[in-house]
């Protein structure tokens, strides 16, 4: 029974990060193709199905996209289409919100998610890991009337729950560990431990350390000899 048991959990290592994959690869695509319309399938458009037709017109679309938003006539059209949605009502407070967001998060110079550390939560002398997202501004930073930073603790397993906490700043410590390294240690409750890296103080220890010029032009000294 033990060898089986072994074997069973065995097995499970194997096939279920393989199916979890696959599903969420099969998930990303049917999605993909769900945004296409009818008209534009293969079937409507050549009369016979082509796999991955719908995903490789979706990625074509943003690409072109971006490349008319990347010029000043692009520009001018997309703001003029902006005033367009900020005049209706219920999808100028949603399109708002939600372009605020992406434009934080998805932005190659924002600082959103940049940045690992940790921080004390749910009370004192409890660590947990959180990602920056910011700072607080206008009203909210009156009040508080000290050096704050925002940050996102995620949930454990599902990091896409979580909660939104302003701390002092003297209070956060940062991680010299790569975003998706904490965020693999927060999904597998701390199963995969990040790998282990050089401080910056070590690495700027080391770097002095070779870079030192020897005494006497680079002759050795008489404490050598």
């Amino acid at each position: 029974m033990r060898n089986l048991k072994r074997y069973f959990i065995t097995g499970l290592l194997i096939w279920v990060p393989l199916v979890i994959t696959i599903w969420v690869v099969v998930l990303l695509v049917t999605t993909l193709e769900s945004v296409v319309p009818a008209f534009l399938s293969p079937q409507a458009l050549f009369g016979f199905s082509i796999p991955g037709f719908r995903v490789l017109l979706v990625v074509l679309v943003l690409l072109l996209t971006g490349v008319l938003g990347a010029n000043f006539i692009g520009r001018a059209f997309l703001e003029r289409w902006e005033r367009l949605l900020g005049r209706i009502p219920l999808v100028r407070t949603i399109y708002t919100s939600v372009k605020q967001v992406s434009d934080t998060v998805l932005s190659p110079q924002g600082q959103a998610f940049r940045q690992a550390v940790l921080v004390q939560f749910p009370h004192q002398g409890a660590w947990t890991v959180a990602f920056l997202t910011g700072a607080p501004s206008g009203e909210i930073a009156d009040y508080l009337q000290d050096d704050y930073v925002s940050v996102y603790v995620p949930t454990t397993p599902n990091p896409t729950s979580g909660y939104f906490l302003m701390v002092p700043r003297r209070d956060v410590k940062k991680l010299n560990i790569s975003v998706d390294a904490a965020l693999k240690y927060v999904v597998s409750m701390g199963v995969v431990a990040p790998p282990p890296q050089v401080s910056i103080a070590a690495a700027e220890a080391v770097s002095s350390t070779v870079t030192a010029p020897t005494a006497n032009n680079g002759q050795p000294s008489d404490r050598d000899a």
